[in-house]
């Protein structure tokens, strides 16, 4: 559907405990003139999507693009905008009270380096291009969500903070939700909800992982000459071909991945060193200890293999360094937090199924702060790929669900 103005009843928690009629929310004056701006803003930001999605914003290096947003929160109207340590950018819509304060967050990074052309196409309602819908998709929502309050002239009782942060993808291992809720807004998030992804899912549970670059060394040599050392590369292939032999659950999902690797200096040379970039993946905390545990294992053993193969001449070794961190958590299906946004998803004729994933959201829940990330609309194909592609067609549902969200959060 796209949103109906008649509903059937829906019940919405709100606030501390008080329960009002999602669909009465939802039919306010105030709120309706609001989820109109939405939908009647909806080419401006299509073109905003656009135009930002065509500024770089390689891991590490969200400076631009961060930039730009903290001009157009200021452009918006918010108040208190400013940039933290880690590039987060922070605007503030205040309520008649600070508390309870709801954040809403969408992503400035892409997966892709520096060099990548980003420029997007357009045909009819489809965009390609790097990061088109992973996150400028979700970056558009969040501005839809302000313009459309700020035109509508909503009032809330809480706060509102809008975010968009650094370090949600590839080896930025949360950086700008570290800072978010370890320094900048420390003890002062009553509720988080990231934007990230497509359609108008919703997002309770983390998916947590561990990220090693594990480095293999050996004193290399002459292939001819010094053949019979140990061999780093070997050692690590052995490795790769143990990882790739383990058993993981399938329920509840658990995975592995080995993403990159590198390392050597000629066909001709024995290396003296090379590295692999592994990706370990669940949302069950015991079950991601126990891959640890095995690839761990699996590394130590491929070594002492090589070694006793070349009977310890030259002996290799490996060592694991730490790229990131993500810890599982959930945000109960029961909590306030839940119940509202599946509540408010409903009126839109989605059944709001709650699912996994591994996004900003995963910080907060950890520690135990209500949390969820939700779609930003649209539908989309080859995330993380240079086809990426989003389909703007109905994206403004992204930005009513959201801000009918945030607005019964802060009731």
């Amino acid at each position: 559907m796209r949103f109906l103005l008649a509903v059937g009843p829906v019940l919405l928690s709100i606030g501390t405990g008080s329960a009002q009629n999602a669909a009465e929310l939802a039919s306010e004056p105030a709120i309706q003139a609001a989820l109109q701006a939405a939908k009647r803003n909806a080419a401006h930001f299509v073109s905003e999507q656009i135009r930002i999605c065509e500024i770089p914003a390689p891991p590490f290096h969200e400076e631009a693009r961060g930039r730009e947003l903290e001009r157009l929160f200021r452009q918006l109207g918010l108040e208190n905008v400013r940039m933290d340590r880690a590039g987060n950018v922070i605007g503030v819509r205040p309520g008649a009270a600070p508390r309870p304060n709801v954040v809403l967050a969408a992503h400035l990074d892409t997966v892709f380096p520096e060099g990548t052309d980003v420029r997007v196409s357009q045909t009819g309602t489809l965009l390609k291009g790097p990061g088109i819908g992973d996150d400028c998709a979700g970056l558009a929502a969040l501005l839809n969500t302000i313009q459309s309050l700020q035109d509508a002239g909503v009032k809330t009782f809480g706060s509102l903070t809008f975010v968009a942060d650094t370090g949600e993808e590839g080896l930025g291992d949360l950086r700008g939700m570290k800072e978010l809720f370890g320094v900048t807004l420390k003890d002062r998030i009553d509720d988080f909800i990231s934007i990230d992804g497509e359609a108008l899912r919703i997002v309770n549970t983390s998916v947590g992982s561990y990220r090693y670059r594990v480095t293999f060394k050996g004193p290399g040599g002459h292939s001819f000459g010094a053949f019979g050392l140990a061999n780093p590369i070997q050692a690590m292939g052995r490795a790769i071909a143990k990882i790739d032999a383990l058993e993981v659950p399938a329920a509840p999902k658990t995975t592995f991945n080995v993403g990159r690797v590198g390392g050597g200096t000629s066909v001709n040379a024995i290396p003296a060193e090379c590295w692999m970039e592994v990706d370990l993946r669940s949302s069950d905390k015991a079950s991601l200890e126990a891959l640890h545990a095995k690839v761990k294992a699996a590394v130590a053993e491929a070594v002492r293999e090589e070694n006793q193969r070349w009977k310890n001449r030259g002996a290799a070794s490996a060592a694991f360094e730490q790229a990131g961190y993500r810890p599982p958590g959930v945000t109960a299906a029961d909590s306030n937090l839940v119940r509202t946004a599946l509540a408010v998803t409903r009126l839109f004729g989605e059944p709001g199924p709650l699912g996994e994933s591994s996004t900003d959201a995963n910080l907060p829940m950890s520690l135990g702060i209500p949390a969820i990330t939700i779609g930003s609309g649209g539908s989309g194909q080859g995330a993380h790929s240079p086809e990426e592609s989003y389909d703007t067609r109905d994206a403004y549902l992204g930005a009513q669900r959201a801000l009918l969200l945030v607005v019964a959060l802060t009731r």
